[in-house]
């Protein structure tokens, strides 16, 4: 009996670590600022391992170690497969900082810094106090800055494009174009973008062929508009 067991035992193992089971696909799930082959990289995951032999909890560990990794998931999927969920963290905006700029999502959590700017609203007037990747962008202007990244946020759900969001201890000023500018709380210019009166203004002024002056947006839908600036 004993020597029956220690048979099955011994033809299990060799059947385990066989190349049956070396992994022959990895593959990777939700991924849109990484590509495929970098988040395989980054994980360090190899094709011809043996599946029972991959540490994933190293793997995940090493990927969580990026500031654009909300979270990740990685199971193995017999007999021969890898399988990498991501799920990465957005860009919402830019902030210069010296001759750079500083990446960050709808958190405030800093991304990355790069000489490039990308193709976000731009964040200025604030008063830095800490950057660093991975970490919360430390401000002055937490609560305004906070309230921003909420406006932007439903931003990405209409038809606005602020090109550029100049931030003081209490208001924003948000360009539209370099000209035409919303003034107001982040608040009350959030709640006039869910209301779509802002845009019905922004069109009414479009047809009439107007792009310069300052659109003051207060509480209840309440707009003035100031064709000086």
């Amino acid at each position: 009996m004993v020597l029956l067991l220690s048979a099955i035992g011994t033809g299990c193992y060799f059947w385990l670590t066989s190349a049956f089971f070396d992994v022959r696909e990895i593959v990777v799930e939700h991924n849109r600022h990484y590509t495929r082959e970098q988040i395989i990289q980054m994980a360090g995951a190899r094709v011809g391992e043996n599946i029972f032999g991959v540490q994933t909890n190293r793997m995940r560990d090493a990927l969580l170690e990026d500031p654009y990794m909300r979270s990740v998931r990685i199971r193995r999927n017999l007999p021969a497969s890898i399988i990498i969920t991501v799920e990465e963290r957005s860009e919402a905006a830019k902030v210069p900082y010296a001759d750079t700029f500083i990446v960050i999502d709808s958190d405030g959590l800093v991304l990355r810094r790069t000489a490039t700017p990308p193709k976000l609203p731009m964040l200025m007037g604030m008063t830095i106090k800490a950057m660093e990747e991975g970490r919360p962008l430390e401000v002055e202007e937490t609560s305004v800055l906070t309230g921003t990244l909420q406006m932007i946020e439903t931003m990405e759900n209409t038809d606005l494009f602020f090109m550029r969001i100049d931030i003081s201890s209490i208001l924003i000023r948000a360009h539209i174009f370099e000209n035409l500018i919303c003034q107001g709380t982040p608040e009350n210019v959030k709640e006039s973008m869910l209301s779509g009166g802002l845009q019905k203004l922004l069109y009414e002024l479009y047809t009439n062929g107007v792009e310069r002056g300052i659109i003051y947006v207060g509480s209840d839908n309440y707009f003035s508009f100031n064709p000086m600036i």
